[in-house]
């Protein structure tokens, strides 16, 4: 009776049958889906993340690692890339926080800071953020590793420089006549 109950858990778990989990890191998904099919797996899409120097929708890991022998039905966990990169949220900085401070947060969350547009203000004072010509509020949304342009204030500097420029224009020109 132990005997027959040993067989047909052989039987009934599938004993000495495995398959060899083919490598699907760098394949498309609905590529990588197919083959582990094919291999009698069950690929189940565990997690996405953002890469950007690999292509969107391909396999980045996977677990069980290609070369294990496996059963028969057993799930193969991918990761994939995602097509899109991952928002991130502009934190509270404008009207709220002086340059250095800007740029640290900023640089931390994995955005690109470009040049800085200089506007009248408070020298290094934080009057705005930029994102493609378009300003942004604190809490709107970006997408990781954008270039953003921070407005910031000149100080007297740019106050001296705009009267100065006033001035010039409204100076009477001389005109020759005769």
């Amino acid at each position: 009776m132990v005997w027959g109950v040993f067989k047909w858990l052989d039987h009934y778990t599938y004993h000495n049958v495995a398959v060899t989990v083919p490598e699907v890191k760098g394949l498309q998904l609905a590529e990588a889906e197919a083959l582990l099919r094919n291999h009698k797996l069950t690929p189940v899409v565990s997690d996405s993340t953002y890469n950007t120097s690999k292509p969107g929708g391909i396999i980045l890991d996977m677990t069980p690692t290609h070369g294990a022998v496996v059963k028969e039905g057993r799930s193969v966990y991918l990761t994939v890339n995602t097509n899109r990169p991952p928002m991130r949220i502009i934190p509270d900085l404008i009207d709220n926080s002086s340059l250095r401070e800007a740029e640290a947060k900023l640089r931390a969350m994995g955005f690109v800071l470009a040049e800085n547009d200089t506007i009248e203000g408070e020298k290094d004072w934080i009057y705005g953020i930029k994102y493609n010509d378009v300003s942004l509020q604190n809490g709107d949304e970006v997408p990781l590793g954008a270039t953003l342009v921070l407005e910031v204030g000149g100080g007297d500097y740019v106050l001296l420089k705009n009267m100065m420029n006033d001035s010039l224009s409204s100076s009477p020109s001389y005109e020759g006549g005769g």
